[in-house]
């Protein structure tokens, strides 16, 4: 039995097309604990989303497949359970804020009805009760007139207002764990702390794990305990998150935490242009043989050719790097 709230182990997702077979998770070791927040981060492509829909199964099928791994929840292997039984556990223990709201959301129904119906199938609330319980949802996310809007469709929203909606369906059910795929890249800063102090009080008060995707390494430092760096669809670093801002260890984080604007060196923007990480993710379909950042690394060695392992280092990071 593990301890952790959920684990995975050795997860390999992949999508097959014509053009061959692309390896969007690649042997995947995580996990996350109670109360925990956990930062998954990397440029688009390198298989942060990909992990978040496998956990809840739902990877677009037949085209993409989980070949291999585990991913304990509780203990129990979700990779194991019929559709029935991860019906359950969807929207009620395990919830996901979804990147897309308007592709989320269902045009023809109101978003009232669209929280209710987790009220009523997991809280077996009647038509009326759950629909109180949306409004309140909705007005807890910040959504003003909650319950006029409650009868609104999704088209009627804005971008902000639809992610508002899906992040009031996730928290509805005080899930054990949340993920949360760039839960705030649509709303306004005041909205946006509003939300992640939100969480944090659901974090804090119900021991609710969570998997926050983002871009925004300033929301993962504000509101992760730990972070882990994908590249290529493999973890490449993982430390707690104060570590890992004071001391990269891995050239592609250390790359991506150099680009961040610093208000420090405002006096010298203008002699100082932002660090960029040269060229692109490659193809997950014809991955470079060895490291797969060895084409855009600055630190690149002849033996990068070999494909280095996740290890522990002196300084407590786990990194996937023969230079560090």
């Amino acid at each position: 039995m593990t301890n952790h709230l959920i684990e995975i182990r050795g997860l390999r997702t992949v999508f097959s097309s014509e053009e061959g077979v692309a390896k969007a998770v690649d042997g995947l070791d995580l996990h996350v604990d109670q109360g925990e927040t956990l930062g998954l981060v990397g440029e688009s492509g390198c298989g942060k989303s990909v992990t978040a829909l496998s956990i809840m199964r739902l990877v677009p099928a037949p085209q993409g497949a989980i070949v291999a791994g585990e991913i304990l929840f509780e203990g129990r292997d979700l990779l194991k359970l019929g559709e029935s039984e991860m019906r359950k556990i969807r929207g009620n223990d395990i919830s996901m804020i979804f990147q897309e709201p308007m592709t989320s959301l269902n045009p023809v129904f109101r978003v009232g009805d669209q929280i209710g119906e987790v009220f009523r199938l997991h809280r077996n609330m009647d038509s009326a009760e759950a629909a109180e319980a949306s409004i309140e949802m909705l007005a807890r996310v910040g959504i003003p007139s909650p319950r006029e809007r409650a009868g609104d469709y999704p088209h009627q929203m804005s971008g902000g207002m639809r992610q508002r909606v899906m992040i009031a369906m996730a928290l509805a059910c005080d899930p054990k764990l949340m993920l949360a795929d760039e839960p705030t890249t649509a709303l306004d800063v005041t909205i946006q702390a509003q939300i992640l102090e939100l969480m944090n009080e659901i974090k804090s008060s119900k021991g609710t794990g969570i998997i926050l995707i983002t871009h925004d390494l300033g929301v993962v430092a504000e509101m992760a305990d730990r972070v882990a760096v994908m590249y290529t669809g493999m973890i490449v670093e993982e430390a707690p998150v104060k570590d890992l801002y004071a001391s990269p260890q891995h050239p592609y984080t250390i790359g991506l935490l150099k680009s961040i604007p610093r208000i420090d060196r405002q006096r010298t923007a203008h002699r100082q242009r932002l660090n960029v990480i040269a060229g692109m993710v490659p193809d997950l379909r014809r991955l470079p043989e060895g490291c797969t950042y060895q084409d855009r690394c600055p630190e690149v060695q002849p033996q990068c050719i070999h494909p280095p392992v996740l290890q522990r280092k002196p300084t407590g990071h786990l990194v996937r790097c023969w230079m560090r």
